[in-house]
């Protein structure tokens, strides 16, 4: 405004007290909606960890000060260090499978045609639950592999290469004319002579496992110069068969395997026909009938993937299953905002896919690789839920883990909250390095 007296511009002092007045307000309703989340935070965050603290000094009743007990039994309980080696193993395979899975599912949807399809695909194992997703493992990891789809797998391919036993835990009675040859075997007691029936009987074998095409036994027809003989399964249903002798309901082993032997070598050899006959050339005269132990082996049940030695890295399986899905959608985010002047150009100059993916796309996407990396680290520390479900009783010492080892030290049948606070206490101390290196890398990030 112009001065009446010098006709310049007066300069018009700021009002101290309302600025200060409004600064105060806006405070003021910052923290009136800013404490509703404080108070939330303080009651359900830092309350918890700082009691979690101060219990994790007392002994197991909560009466007792028992200073650095519980913490020493963190590392003396064998029970506790297998979930803490296990927790190690986790931490160390599975973000890292994870994120290379994810990244090699990224560079593929750029080069499939239906990749919205394929990621589709590959994401949908994050739309289900732990608790869906365990059960659904167990099941597939089921021991019977009528049950589980991964044993009735490897039960495929092993026995696309390898045949299976005709008659699994057939054996003879004493009885009979046969003998235990060693390894599984059986053999007959007496030599076999050229044009005399050879009679071996077997028990053991269901009827209902039997062959669907075996007939009834019959006695084999004699030949001059060979050996014939029946072999069969010298039970009757219902009872009243007698012993070494072919009832009119019994069936012939159809397909079990005849050899003869002599001076420990095998000088013919011939399957036997539905009706349980067989016939051997004259090289069989005078020599020791045998049925190897390819006839009785116990079938291939597949793999054990809930024993202690594979049920870690079976449960680790699982939870990749769910996170590579994850991993892929974060990477691609950042694959397509790399300059593909930079793929182009190497292309041009003569770089391979490779060179062009391990010198360009990788250390481009390195920011992204290190978030997923660490959430994904964050996540399988405090890993409970695949393991509690998955791992059958048996083997769950085996499996244990942190976080499943403080539920069942806090709320088991021998309940000890002292160790079980020190086991939260621990985990605590685990995650905030990884969390101060993220907050590290965001802050780094915003800078740029």
């Amino acid at each position: 405004m112009k001065s009446a007296v010098t006709g310049g511009t007066a300069t018009v002092p700021p009002v101290k007290g309302k600025r200060k007045s409004v600064t105060g307000t806006r405070k003021l309703v910052a923290a009136g909606f800013l404490l509703p989340a404080l108070v939330l935070l303080g009651a359900l965050v830092v309350y918890p960890i700082g009691f979690s603290v101060y219990r994790s000094f007392f002994d197991k009743s909560g009466d007792s000060f028992a200073g650095l007990d519980n913490y020493i039994e963190l590392f003396t309980d064998d029970t506790i260090l297998t979930a803490v080696k296990n927790n190690a193993i986790w931490v160390v395979v599975a973000p890292t499978v994870a994120t290379a899975l994810g990244l090699i599912f990224a560079v593929l949807t750029e080069r499939v045609r239906w990749s919205t399809a394929f990621k589709l695909v590959i994401f949908m194992p994050m739309a289900i639950s732990m608790l869906a997703s365990g059960i659904i493992f167990r099941l597939v990891y089921e021991q019977d592999p009528e049950r589980g789809i991964a044993n009735a797998v490897a039960v495929g391919v092993h026995d696309t290469f390898s045949e299976s036993a005709a008659f699994p835990r057939a054996r003879p009675l004493p009885v009979h004319p046969l003998k235990p040859a060693g390894g599984g075997a059986f053999v007959t007691k007496e030599p076999a002579s050229a044009g005399t029936e050879v009679l071996l009987p077997l028990v053991g074998v269901a009827p209902t496992k039997m062959p669907s095409d075996a007939a009834p036994a019959k006695a084999a027809k004699t030949a001059d110069g060979r050996v014939t003989g029946t072999a069969w399964l010298d039970f009757t249903k219902g009872g009243g068969g007698k012993p070494n002798v072919i009832d009119a309901e019994e069936l012939g082993l159809k397909g079990i395997k005849v050899e003869a032997v002599k001076d420990g070598k095998v000088v013919a050899s011939t399957t036997a026909a539905a009706d349980g006959t067989f016939s051997l050339p004259e090289a069989a005269d005078g020599a020791q009938l045998r049925l190897p132990a390819a006839n009785f082996r116990e079938p291939y049940n597949g793999v054990d993937w809930l024993g202690p030695s594979l049920v870690t890295p079976a449960i680790i399986g699982s939870y990749i299953w769910m996170w590579a899905g994850f991993a892929m959608v974060l990477i691609a985010a950042g694959l397509a905002s790399v300059p593909r002047e930079l793929m182009e150009a190497a292309r041009v100059d003569g770089a391979t896919e490779w060179q062009v993916f391990r010198r360009i796309t990788v250390p481009l996407l390195a920011p992204v690789l290190a978030v997923v990396m660490v959430t994904l680290m964050i996540n399988v520390l405090k890993i409970f839920d695949l393991v509690f479900i998955i791992a059958p009783g048996s083997s769950q010492d085996d499996a244990n883990v942190l976080a499943l080892q403080l539920y069942r030290s806090s709320f088991g049948t021998d309940a000890d909250l002292g160790v079980g606070s020190a086991i939260a206490v621990l985990l605590l101390l685990l995650v905030i390095p990884v969390m101060l290196f993220n907050i590290r890398r965001m802050r780094r990030e915003t800078r740029r």
